[in-house]
């Protein structure tokens, strides 16, 4: 069984992103610790897990039961109450990695750590299994090669599209400013700038519903060599299924 690394930031955090593919990997037996930046217990977006201040759309844009079930599961085990600091994280004792998403403020730390730069660009050196969703592909997209590019320069990705991004945030721009901005420029227009042709910039079918345990298909997931992507919480059951049958083969 692998040894699988879950980084994520000290809060903000989507907790579907990270809780319904560690139930899955740990279902699968595989063993997961969680990293962050101080060693402290990470805290999920508030408004993704309980529909904080999003009115009448907290039941489309929040985690629903499934994943609000998983995150509680995930929050009352030993290995998220008892995470690494991010400069104690020791590659090479890490099979494979797994980089949540998320979009409110305190995902920025995360996503311009130099620490998990690095430990992406190892992984992709060494063709460690790596999974990455929504905003975690732009960890990915920003971690850099021996030759100074993007270690996605040359692969095929998804992530978060930018359809998905400003139509959430056009619906509640209004009360809510720019919370589902994290930076000017959309994932998708960042990340497809760092790949080696736009084409390789996958955006899927239109996803209005999530999947679920029994409803996979409704998932979208990309998958290049070691490297798989996914867009949003609603692809997290397929992104999960599909790491754990990497590993296998991997192994």
């Amino acid at each position: 069984m692998a040894n699988i690394l879950i980084p994520l930031p000290s809060r903000d955090f989507d907790p579907t992103e990270a809780a319904v593919p560690w139930q899955i990997l740990r279902a699968a037996g595989h063993n997961i610790a969680f990293a962050t930046p101080d060693g402290l217990p990470a805290e999920a977006d508030p408004r993704m897990l309980h529909g904080t201040g999003l009115g009448l759309l907290a039941p489309m844009l929040r985690a629903d039961a499934n994943a609000r079930r998983a995150y509680a599961d995930m929050a009352s085990s030993a290995e998220f109450r008892q995470p690494l600091r991010y400069d104690d994280i020791v590659d090479d004792a890490v099979d494979a990695v797994l980089l949540p998403g998320g979009h409110a403020p305190g995902m920025r730390p995360y996503l311009e750590s130099e620490r998990l730069h690095a430990l992406v660009a190892d992984s992709f050196r060494c063709q460690r299994p790596l999974a990455a969703i929504c905003h975690g592909v732009l960890l990915a997209a920003r971690s850099r090669d021996a030759s100074g590019r993007s270690v996605l320069h040359g692969r095929r990705t998804t992530a978060l599209t930018a359809q998905m991004e400003l139509s959430a945030w056009n619906l509640t721009r209004l009360w809510l400013g720019d919370y589902y901005r994290t930076y000017a420029l959309t994932v998708e227009a960042e990340v497809t700038a760092l790949l080696a042709e736009p084409s390789d910039f996958l955006r899927g079918p239109q996803s209005l519903l999530r999947d679920k345990p029994d409803k996979l298909s409704r998932g979208f997931v990309v998958r290049d060599g070691h490297y798989l992507s996914a867009r949003w919480p609603g692809d997290a059951h397929r992104l999960g299924h599909a790491f754990a049958t990497l590993l296998a083969e991997h192994s």
